[in-house]
């Protein structure tokens, strides 16, 4: 098949399959699958670079990230990691990728146009999520066994603080006024809500849906509206999003998607919301002025992360 060359900002959604070892780019308008992208084996987390015109996959079982030309939907080249890199993420200019290494216990900074490794920061047991401040000072890592979030210097690249969270801490997002670092903790069914001028957790969000038992919630991804009104979280097991009311703290609703609801995307008009999930290998559409689902559509297996080209 001929795939044509794609301009960026497409609106094209890619999903990464962990046990395909593939991408899956679904077209926007219809649904249909664009292309199936092979990649190193078990890709996880991605991110666009800042024009949107490369994706950048991290292959955990390669230890390599993958790089996506977004039009040609081709792997282009390779970047080596330490041992099964799993989330990452760039420095404000794109230079750098700071990337968790699960088997390795550390936080990797590596240089994107050398494609080397500069400086490595040791973690705790298994990390994972990984996010950096909007002024590229500070980078925050999850460590899964730890029950921690580490705070680190970017510019020292040493750790400066570490912060007890909920019960094995995944995935991260910051509030856009960048006041607030929100910890989703999977096996203590919680989101921990961080002031980021003192370090201290300030709030946690406790999950149930209903007809399911406290031990089936166990959020990990997390999505927050571009002005921050609003925080999508994924509930794992317990097969539903929650949408959460950022300034009252508030669960505004649950809504029911597929099994073990894992990664969440927003489109770039907000309108649209994708959540892959991992046991049932399928996308879940929700329309969000409704917040219903619209459709489920077949991807790979275990599907991981969602990303949009906005």
């Amino acid at each position: 098949m001929t795939v044509p060359a794609f301009s960026a900002g497409t609106g094209l959604v890619f999903v990464s399959n962990e046990k395909t070892h593939n991408i899956t780019v679904l077209d926007p308008k219809d649904y249909s699958i664009v292309k199936w992208i092979e990649t190193s084996r078990r890709p996880r987390d991605m991110r666009f670079n800042n024009d949107n015109t490369l994706l950048y996959v991290a292959c955990g079982d390669d230890d390599v990230i993958d790089v996506i030309d977004v039009a040609t939907l081709e792997v282009v080249d390779h970047i080596p990691t330490g041992p099964s890199p799993e989330v990452f993420y760039f420095s404000p200019d794109d230079s750098l990728i700071y990337v968790s290494n699960e088997e390795n216990s550390s936080l990797q900074i590596i240089d994107v146009a050398e494609k080397v490794i500069v400086g490595e920061i040791s973690t705790g047991a298994e990390p994972e999520g990984v996010v950096v401040s909007d002024d590229g000072k500070t980078v925050y890592v999850t460590s899964e066994v730890a029950d921690m979030v580490h705070v680190i210097d970017a510019e020292t690249q040493t750790l400066t603080d570490n912060i007890i969270v909920g019960t094995r801490p995944r995935r991260f997002v910051l509030t856009p006024d960048g006041q607030e670092l929100w910890v989703s903790d999977e096996l203590s069914g919680e989101v921990s809500i961080i002031d980021r001028a003192t370090n201290q957790v300030t709030h946690t969000l406790q999950f149930l849906p209903p007809g399911f038992r406290q031990v089936d919630v166990t959020p990990v991804g997390m999505e927050i509206t571009k002005d921050g009104s609003t925080v999508y979280v994924t509930l794992g097991r317990a097969n539903h999003i929650a949408s959460v009311d950022a300034a009252s703290k508030e669960i505004k609703e649950y809504v029911l998607v597929g099994s073990r609801a894992w990664g969440v995307a927003l489109s770039p008009d907000e309108n649209t919301m994708y959540v892959t999930n991992g046991l049932s290998d399928d996308v879940s559409i929700i329309d969000v002025p409704s917040m219903k689902v619209t459709q489920s559509i077949p991807v790979g297996r275990v599907p991981h992360t969602v990303r949009i080209d906005g």
